[in-house]
């Protein structure tokens, strides 16, 4: 990578340069790209399986949970603003309205596990510890929020309700090892995306 230019080691408020905006805003249009192929809807439940939990997922795993909040971040405002950019055409508003508003919610917690699960094994990305801390993130947490989504907006059992993501979990599982393969050559060409963290007792300390 080149050297940042004195305009991107500017930091705003919040601590971003420039460069992790622009970073943030392009996995963000990744995530509304990977919704163009549309949604399957298998079951009853009524939750849709999309490609867009694997940017998700990326964001988390390049980006580091900060920048890759961001991106969810901003793809979020986008889609609650009406742009059509879920997948399937949905805006922000008709998911935050369906039975499935859990999964959209939780992809924000998600991609900070992820994030912050891969800046502890940094400064080297490793494919396995990747693949586990995707499939927490991405799977665990993003089921998590849907399961209680379903439960209060489909008057669900904890189990129906918990049940319902069974049949979504083989593909999930190869958006994590996809995800962890991507994210394994990004790191080892662009090192210093994500810096390390380590813990210190309690307390998370940047490295």
């Amino acid at each position: 990578m080149t050297a940042p230019t004195e305009g991107e080691k500017r930091k705003n408020a919040v601590g971003l340069t420039v460069r992790d905006l622009a970073q943030a805003a392009v996995f963000a249009a990744l995530i509304a790209a990977l919704g163009l192929p549309g949604t399957i809807t298998i079951g009853s439940s009524g939750v849709p399986i999309t490609l867009q939990t694997l940017g998700v997922m990326l964001a988390g795993a390049i980006l580091g949970w900060r920048k890759g909040a961001l991106a969810v971040l901003i793809f979020a405002a986008l889609a609650i603003c009406g742009l059509p950019i879920l997948a399937g055409g949905r805006t922000g508003l008709v998911s935050l309205t369906s039975p499935t508003a859990g999964f959209f919610i939780g992809w924000l917690p998600a991609v900070i596990v992820i994030g912050l699960g891969t800046a502890l094994m940094m400064p080297k990305y490793r494919v396995i510890p990747g693949f586990v801390i995707n499939v927490f993130g991405g799977l665990g947490v993003i089921y998590l929020f849907g399961t209680i989504g379903l439960m209060i907006r489909a008057d669900m059992t904890w189990w129906a309700a918990l049940s319902t993501n069974g049949i979504y979990v083989t593909g999930d599982l190869v958006k994590a090892a996809a995800t962890a393969l991507v994210a394994r050559q990004v790191h080892r060409g662009y090192p210093g995306l994500i810096p390390p963290l380590r813990l210190n007792g309690l307390r998370l300390k940047r490295r």
